[in-house]
């Protein structure tokens, strides 16, 4: 499961890397179960008691032992909530201890079960889940019951969870609430009365991830787009944005449907969360969106993401925690196909390469072993989601346009409603293309690391015209990678695709015209090391640890863009956006000053740097400096993250000094 964490590399403003720095600290490593068994099905019935902010529930859990000599099994459940009994099947109490650190429940059994015999178990317990309780992922909430609203997501271990996000289950829920509530869940649902409470039943029979459910007042908007249908539950000054987004979710799922074969579920239920929930996850037929994720323009990116994930997580999902390239990589991959869509090739390459700079920031670790990093983390979504998109289009490029969306449909038919692994995504992509594509999965999901090419060539007369002659090296032993070539020559370029192999591999191309210059991977489609890459990829990195208030890693990492490039106006503005927050005014306005007589890349760090100057100016009383900067940036007419408007509130307004937030 996914949470959206990511940042624009372009959001410029210092008061935004605050905010990040104070709501996303570093989670906590993932928790896993040791105990090998398969849960088949839950049976939970809770009631949610709104004005208490409450829970009381009873899970019933049917589960296969995979090991012989089963004598104890390890559930992951919420630390808000109080175990006060475990029973089998005959009412028999199971002994149960919990432990607060990895949010675990131990039980152990008299007898040991047999292996592979379907057994079941209950679980009674209740709490309070106010949103203020520790998450079982540090800093990001998953549950929340509220008067008004309520939202129960599965992350947050709000029933006892085995194999998290990796063993696929069905689940029967019987949720009762006060009258003029309602529950919204996945499956099949149904409602019954008695009193004044109401009881929803939601069944979904299908091996998935159907555990998320919400609890809301008042109808939906419901907007029909595309012959989609979204039931809109938004709130607040969010309510305007239902219509928008509704119709965008409906272009959206269409297209997926025409790219990806026939979604699990038609329509969709899109619920508003809170402040500090993901900004977007998806469960089977729901999406939830917190107010951050809801702009005054619909985001396509986020809503492509979770919307994809009905066909890359809830119909297939990874057989283990290694192998989640397969549906981060590929949502992320969506975000880029429907960008291509929506606003053509360019945009997609340009959106892609900050994606690849993105994937490069952790280069040690190998796709296949990404259980390795902790959960919910920027790393765990730079290696699966960042580098597995940059895998999966390194794939449409080996394979062709045809042959790759035509593997994509295969998968998601052949594996509906299963747990796969990267060689069962391998063997379909072999089946579909006719190829034998190990070396690609070697190379890419199995090894770290990226090539930074060596062009060389020398330039011959023939009888018919030129032959350029040259061999490309980069220092992966292992590498294997078809290379395009571009001949730029007096007359029309000329191409070639060089399959490059080990650290040197040599070319020969015959040319009509006469060469002036040689340029290898023209179109960017192998992820890859250049100068440029260099910098991008130290400063995404700073910007990483400044998200986590890690600031003097994060100067380090700025520093190392420096060395590369020392034009570079995006290394410059960030240094100087720490030394802002830090309180350092005279270091960040010389700082800021550098990205002004610096390369000016992004554009929009020219009006950020004269507003931020403003600032600094404002702070120090020099208001007179302070409007000049204001009236600078006005004068750009650049409106990055709503840079107009802010200088234009600080002319009328001085910037007032913000008070420290004491650790």
């Amino acid at each position: 499961m996914f949470r959206d964490l990511r940042t624009l590399a372009a959001a410029p403003a210092a008061a935004g890397l605050l905010l990040f720095a104070a709501t996303l600290a570093a989670p906590a490593q993932e928790r896993r179960s040791t105990s090998r068994l398969d849960v088949e099905q839950y049976t939970i019935d809770a009631e949610i008691s709104p004005n208490t902010q409450s829970v009381t529930a009873k899970a019933t859990v049917r589960f296969v032992p995979l090991d012989d000599n089963f004598t104890s099994a390890t559930f992951e459940l919420n630390n808000a909530l109080n175990v006060s009994r475990v029973v089998d099947d005959k009412g028999k109490q199971i002994s149960a201890s919990r432990n607060q650190q990895d949010f675990t429940v131990r039980l152990s059994f008299d007898q040991p079960l047999p292996k592979g015999q379907p057994a079941t178990i209950t679980f009674y317990y209740d709490g309070k889940l106010t949103g203020q309780e520790d998450s079982p992922v540090y800093g990001i909430k998953f549950a929340a019951i509220h008067p008004d609203f309520s939202y129960l997501m599965y992350p947050a271990r709000w029933f006892p969870v085995s194999g998290y996000t990796t063993d696929r289950f069905a689940a029967d829920m019987h949720v009762t609430v006060p009258m003029g509530y309602a529950v919204l869940g996945s499956g099949i649902d149904s409602r019954q009365t008695a009193g004044d409470k109401n009881t929803y039943q939601w069944r979904f029979d299908r091996p998935s991830f159907p555990g998320s459910i919400a609890v809301v007042k008042g109808d939906p908007a419901k907007v029909q787009s595309e012959g989609v249908t979204t039931a809109m539950y938004f709130r607040g000054p969010e309510a305007d944005m239902a219509q928008p987004y509704g119709q965008e979710i409906g272009k959206v799922m269409s297209f997926f449907t025409g790219t990806f074969g026939l979604p699990p579920y038609a329509n969709l239920t899109v619920v508003e969360t809170e402040a500090g929930a993901p900004n977007g996850y998806a469960a089977p037929g729901v999406i939830f969106l917190a107010p951050k994720g809801i702009g005054r323009q619909p985001n396509g990116k986020l809503l492509a993401n979770e919307v994809s994930r009905q066909w890359w997580e809830e119909l297939v999902s990874p057989s283990t925690r290694n192998h989640l390239w397969l549906t981060n990589g590929l949502a992320a991959y969506s975000e880029l196909l429907w960008t291509e869509h929506a606003n053509g090739p360019a945009a997609m390459e340009t959106q892609l390469r900050d994606v690849m700079v993105e994937s490069l920031t952790v280069d040690t670790v190998p796709i296949i072993q990404s259980a390795r990093l902790e959960d919910y983390s920027p790393e765990l979504w730079a290696l699966t989601g960042s580098k597995g998109a940059a895998v999966m289009n390194m794939l449409r490029y080996v394979l062709g346009d045809a042959k790759f969306f035509e593997t994509l449909k295969a998968y998601a038919q052949k594996d509906a409603w299963k747990s796969v692994n990267t060689d069962d995504f391998r063997k379909v992509a072999e089946t579909v293309s006719g190829k034998d594509i190990g070396y690609f999965f070697i190379q890419w999901i199995e090894s770290s690391g990226a090539p930074e090419f060596k062009l060389e060539y020398t330039i011959f007369r023939t009888a018919k015209g030129f032959r350029v002659q040259g061999k490309i090296s980069q220092d992966l032993d292992t590498f294997r990678m078809p290379v395009d070539l571009k001949i730029e020559t007096e007359g029309n370029p000329e191409e070639a695709k060089v399959e490059v192999v080990g650290t040197s591999s040599e070319f020969s191309v015959d040319t009509f015209g006469k060469p002036k210059n040689v340029v290898i991977d023209p179109n960017n489609r192998v992820l890859r090391y250049a100068p440029q890459v260099r910098v991008a990829v130290a400063i995404r990195r700073g910007e990483q640890f400044a998200e986590l208030s890690e600031f003097g890693d994060a100067l380090k990492e700025y520093q190392k863009a420096l060395e590369t490039n020392r034009q570079s106006s995006l290394a410059h503005y960030r240094i100087a956006e720490v030394e802002f927050l830090q309180n350092n005014f005279q270091g960040a306005a010389n700082d800021f000053r550098e990205a002004l007589n610096g390369d000016l890349e992004p554009k929009w760090t020219e009006v950020w740097a004269h507003i931020n100057l403003g600032k600094i100016f404002d702070v120090s009383g020099q208001r007179e400096r302070a409007v000049n900067e204001y009236n600078l940036a006005i004068r750009t007419k650049d409106n990055t993250q709503g840079a107009q408007e802010e200088a234009g509130k600080f002319l009328k307004t001085p910037y007032e000094r913000q008070k420290r937030v004491e650790q």
